[in-house]
């Protein structure tokens, strides 16, 4: 099958150039203008419309197997190609955990069944993904996972890490982890350990809770020389910490998350859609992370959507379960919000999307030719409004609600498959 993308623009090193995308049984044939069409092929007009390679989220929750009334792979993966996401992470906090070939098999046979984009899942770091207690056989594993991780907890101890470690890297695989200590998190932590917890008489969760075991894992991931990957970066002690350890040449890249480069504790509301692990935290730390993008220190971008049911997020900043959607919305806000307003480069925000997670996880697909097709096309000239109503996805808690944005998806090719169209007139 011969699909042909006519009239797109590419954003090529600062500009934009006309061009055309020929796609032959899901490969990108040839990229350039005045590409001919042919009787036979299937054309989708995307004249002045932006053309970029798909993005890569390696951090997203599509909670099948096991908690289907928050997502399914058919929802959640429909949702990823509507936000321009073509190839995603799956963490594994699902029911069976993915800790044995066995179990994992269960989750392979919903994507291969469901999915509309690619989804690649992560195995647990640990049996039953308890931070703790007998590691997984990663050998059996390595082969059929995009990495290990137990997102959600953190492994606990630092012989138990350093063992994974060694591990992974006699299988040549990544360990993505979730760095939290929740020993110096106290009964009921919501928030921040900033003022707006200490106004409203909330338990906070403090910065340490999360820069202390990254501290602890880049010295065992010297020792190792293990690939490693820090999840949801949300301070600028680990920043800073990540900064320095670059330097020294560790093996270590990390990701950040939309709502940690837009919002802060200021922003607060008692509303579970403010309500997320690791917490929204101080203007300071946004500023930090802004600039580790920038710099580099922060590889890339990471959505960690977290979709619950309408219920679990129902109760406040106390009581509501951690996490929020993002994937329908990462990139407009961070165009709109950071590219339009000088806070970022639009370079910067396509290599931390597509180039980055690519790369450090061996991700193939793109735009370039001989490359599978993995491309999305935005409109960069509406304005329309955030509307969790309109999701695909079946979550709806999100902090953006109302957020006016300048960028709408209107295309995703994953393969020779269009996994979203929403160009005006199209059938979606």
């Amino acid at each position: 099958m011969r699909m042909l993308l006519k009239g797109g623009l590419r954003y090529d090193g600062g500009s934009w150039r006309k061009t055309d995308v020929e796609i032959t049984d899901g490969i990108v044939t040839a990229c350039q203008e005045g590409i001919a069409s042919r009787p036979s092929d299937v054309v989708l007009d995307i004249d002045g419309l932006a053309l970029f390679p798909g993005f890569a989220d390696v951090h997203t929750h599509l909670r099948e197997p096991g908690f289907s009334y928050k997502e399914t792979i058919a929802t959640g993966s429909r949702a990823c190609a509507r936000g321009g996401c073509t190839t995603v992470c799956a963490m594994p906090n699902l029911n069976p955990v993915p800790d044995s070939p066995e179990h994992l098999q269960a989750e392979e046979a919903l994507i291969a069944r469901d999915a509309v984009i690619r989804v690649l899942p992560y195995a647990a770091i640990t049996k039953g993904q308890r931070g703790e207690g007998e590691l997984v056989d990663m050998a059996a594993l390595a082969g059929r996972v995009c990495g290990f991780s137990d997102d959600g907890r953190g492994v606990r101890t630092a012989d138990t890490m350093r063992e994974a470690m060694r591990r992974c890297r006699e299988v040549g695989s990544i360990i993505a982890a979730h760095c939290e200590d929740t020993s110096l998190i106290p009964p009921g932590g919501a928030i921040h350990e900033g003022s707006y917890a200490r106004d409203h008489g909330i338990p906070g969760i403090p910065s340490e809770s999360e820069w202390g075991p990254i501290v602890r894992d880049i010295a065992l991931c010297r020792e190792t020389g293990c690939a490693y990957h820090v999840c949801h970066v949300s301070c600028r002690e680990s920043v800073e910490a990540i900064r320095r350890a670059k330097a020294e040449g560790v093996n270590i890249t990390c990701e950040t998350a939309p709502h940690y480069l837009l919002l802060c504790q200021d922003d607060l509301r008692d509303e579970g859609r403010f309500k997320m692990n690791p917490p929204l935290r101080d203007a300071a730390d946004r500023d930090a992370l802004l600039t580790g993008l920038r710099d580099g220190t922060i590889d890339m971008i990471a959505t960690d959507h977290a979709p619950h049911a309408a219920e679990e997020k129902s109760r406040g900043l106390r009581g509501s379960a951690m996490g929020i959607v993002g994937i329908e919305t990462a990139f407009p806000l961070l165009y709109t919000h950071l590219v339009e307003k000088g806070l970022l480069p639009l370079d910067t925000l396509l290599r931390a999307m597509t180039d980055a997670p690519r790369k450090r996880f061996g991700l193939d697909g793109g735009l370039q030719v001989g490359q599978r097709a993995e491309i999305t096309v935005f409109d960069l000239h509406v304005r329309e409004t955030i509307d969790p109503d309109t999701f695909l996805s079946m979550g709806r808690a999100t902090p953006f609600a109302g957020w006016e944005v300048h960028a709408a998806c209107r295309l995703t090719i994953c393969g020779s498959r269009i996994a979203y169209d929403g160009r005006k007139g199209a059938n979606a």
